[in-house]
């Protein structure tokens, strides 16, 4: 059985950028429109069973609304075969754990000890919960602004100049800028120190490595071999993990996990949200789904319920290995230090954990950051320049050669102020703007279902929530110069 797909399709699913994408009904629920069999644009064979979304259209009037029924928005296509290469929600669901589980991890401990496991935990819970939302949020934008133009590979500086106008790009491209240079800066300079004990070369060369390698696998690396590699590094996580929680568990006091100090939570929680980026790839996981937004859906949840649970496990075990930790006002002491030097078995599994969730976490960064300079610098969709790689790889290695320790000062300024705005206040207000603004309705010809419920309540809940945190922090920081 085949399905006609007749010139009346919505024009916003036919792409207009080249022969990476094609946009296409895969199930099209018109039935005045299917008697129309002339000047048909393709044919698709209806798999079955058929998982599909509805959307209605915006352009008809309330007693003449349209239902469309789609399993996905577009196709992905091999521009030399053009046959179509479906992102894998496996590979999706590796790209989103992997690009989660990163150098934030390793500050968990330090920046909660004071707080205890107790409360932690549930700072944790809800830093979870908020930043799942911030990415469904970013990811119904996404597919909106894709639809809407056209094309795949649609960045946050589209979707702010859609939702939020040249304020918003404004915003959007400092703020994404400055936190992925950070975070990338940190990250080449804790692996190479990494690679320069193990290894025994230079930090410049252990630096250069680690950026050629990584940063050759995302500009010559297909999406199933980037997802093959996250797959594997995510496994390596996973058994060093395990390893760590088998060797330090063993002095493990059950009674010194029930300390709850809520009045520190506020402190930990920027350096927590750090820990849950992962909108930066949300963009890239669109595309490779085909804006099918069950599986855009799936792939955020679990993927970042991976990281949850790893979060917890391993303060857990960390703040209930070490209790002998001393308070300090001026200095804030590392529990992962004092774990290296009680235990020598430790320190070796604690090293390789961290460059695998570096690893991880430097891909998803370089492929976000790339595919948001390419949308800047305007570059064809589809078409892999060395541009924004370039632009991408070569600042962060130098700043991280530069100054060596550089790692907790990069650190400490993402989580403070970029992420709960970028990955905060922002997807909020651009869905906002998407949601209700007459402009960006009237200009939008389908109307996609919500990824997260209660409308305008929620919206404001997570702008207050992010506000009131940025707030905090600038008030803390100028009270104690």
């Amino acid at each position: 059985m085949s399905v006609s797909v007749p010139l009346q399709t919505p024009t916003s699913l036919i792409s207009r950028t080249g022969p990476k994408l094609c946009f296409h009904n895969q199930k099209y629920l018109c039935p005045t429109s299917l008697k129309r069999k002339r000047n048909h644009l393709r044919y698709d064979r209806i798999p079955t069973p058929l998982r599909t979304f509805k959307c209605s259209s915006q352009r008809q009037s309330a007693d003449q609304a349209q239902e469309y029924e789609f399993e996905r928005l577009f196709s992905n296509l091999n521009q030399a075969t053009l046959k179509r290469e479906p992102g894998s929600l496996s590979s999706a669901i590796f790209l989103v754990a992997g690009t989660t589980v990163g150098a934030g991890i390793l500050a968990i401990p330090a920046v909660t000890q004071e707080s205890g496991f107790l409360a932690s935990a549930v700072a944790c819970i809800l830093c979870w919960i908020f930043m799942v939302a911030t990415g469904l949020l970013i990811a119904e934008v996404n597919v909106n602004t894709m639809c809407e133009l056209g094309s795949g590979g649609v960045s946050l500086v589209s979707m702010a100049r859609r939702t939020l106008g040249s304020v918003g790009v404004q915003i959007a491209c400092w703020s994404y800028i400055s936190i992925h240079y950070a975070l990338l800066v940190a990250y080449v300079a804790r692996s190479s120190d990494i690679l320069t004990n193990y290894l025994g070369i230079p930090l410049w060369e252990s630096a250069t490595l680690f950026s050629l390698v990584l940063g050759g696998i995302c500009y010559f690396g297909s999406q199933r071999f980037i997802g093959a590699i996250n797959g594997i590094l995510v496994l390596g996580i996973i058994a060093s993990f395990a390893a760590l929680v088998a060797v330090a568990s063993g002095g493990l006091e059950w009674d010194s996990l029930l300390k709850a100090n809520f009045e520190a939570v506020p402190m930990s929680i920027p350096i927590i949200a750090l820990s849950f980026v992962y909108q930066n790839v949300v963009p890239v996981l669109c595309t490779n789904l085909e804006g099918n937004m069950s599986k855009v859906r799936t792939a955020i949840v679990l993927g970042t319920a991976i990281p949850l649970g790893l979060f917890l496990v391993w303060n857990a075990v960390i703040l209930g290995s070490i209790t002998n930790l001393e308070m300090g006002t001026d200095k804030m002491i590392d529990p992962l230090q004092q774990l290296r030097s009680s235990n020598g078995v430790v320190g070796p599994i604690i090293e390789v954990f961290s460059l695998f969730a570096i690893a991880t976490s430097y891909i998803g960064f370089v492929l976000g950051l790339s595919d948001f300079l390419a949308d800047l610098l305007k570059l064809p969709t589809g078409e892999n320049r060395p541009q924004p790689y370039l632009l991408t790889l070569i600042p962060p290695l130098g700043l991280a050669l530069l100054d060596p320790e550089i790692f907790f000062k990069a650190l400490d300024f993402a989580g403070t102020y970029g992420v709960l705005v970028l990955f905060g206040i922002l997807p909020a207000a651009m869905s906002w703007s998407d949601r209700y603004s007459n402009s960006s309705n009237s200009s939008t010809s389908l109307k996609l279902p919500e990824l997260v419920p209660g409308g305008r309540l929620t919206l404001t809940l997570v702008m207050g929530c992010a506000g009131g945190v940025i707030l905090t922090e600038v008030l803390k920081n100028f009270g104690h110069p």
